[in-house]
């Protein structure tokens, strides 16, 4: 089973997500501080972060973009209101999904397993092992996608891709042209088959252009259609 870490300064919030985790059979720890969070992560290593937005001291924005700066981890944003502002920040800072508290036991397990499902990295950020024999790099441009071995490179150098980001780019490129909505990615990506919120998408796009893109804001690779979506090139 995953092995989650918990950041949550609210006690009561702590030991229910943590006591109901551990019931499903997870090795959960819990820290009640993003610093307390930073320092049992490298000794603990998680397979994914629940991250509290609003904590003491570094607050789970600050730790959400510190964990990215190291190590590409899934992690579900914890917030109590779900404000517009709150969520767009969260997923800006590298957030991969969200959830509005309070969630039961199953809605947690449900969300933690669609997006440990997204990629096989493993939780070191590591590529996964490929398949033996010779498998075929994908080229655009300066952009080199392996999919065997999870690696995206630009100009020779390989990218850090967040789990939600990897997943996004496989998928587009995987039918370079075509055109899916938000939704769709929604479906596809983020495995929400309900009408999801398509700030994830949008967040998820806006933090992949920064890391492939030559210039963001006139992007070759992940092209938006105006009153559709996105779409992988043309180049």
């Amino acid at each position: 089973m995953p092995r989650v870490l918990l950041i949550e300064d609210d006690a009561a919030v702590r030991d229910g997500v943590s006591l109901a985790l551990r019931r499903r059979g997870h090795e959960v720890a819990a820290a009640a501080s993003g610093e307390e969070g930073l320092e049992l992560l490298p000794g603990f290593r998680p397979d994914i972060v629940l991250l509290d937005l609003m904590l003491p001291g570094k607050d789970g924005f600050e730790v959400c973009r510190l964990i990215r700066t190291e190590r590409q981890l899934p992690i579900i944003m914890l917030t109590a209101r779900g404000e517009d502002l709150d969520v767009v920040l969260g997923l800006e800072a590298g957030a991969d999904d969200y959830i509005i508290k309070p969630a039961r036991g199953e809605v947690l397990e449900a969300r933690m397993r669609a997006v440990l499902r997204r990629t096989a990295l493993p939780a070191d950020g590591a590529p996964a092992a490929a398949e033996p024999g010779p498998a075929p790099v994908e080229t655009y441009g300066e952009l080199a996608i392996d999919r065997a071995g999870l690696v995206v490179a630009k100009g020779g150098k390989d990218l850090a891709l967040a789990p939600s980001e990897m997943k996004l780019l496989l998928f587009l490129s995987a039918t370079p042209g075509q055109v899916f909505s938000r939704q769709q990615l929604l479906e596809h990506v983020w495995e929400h088959s309900y009408h999801g919120d398509a700030r994830l998408v949008d967040a998820c796009v806006m933090r992949l252009r920064t890391k492939i893109e030559d210039t963001p804001r006139s992007p070759r690779y992940v092209q938006t259609v105006r009153g559709f979506g996105y779409r992988f090139g043309p180049l």
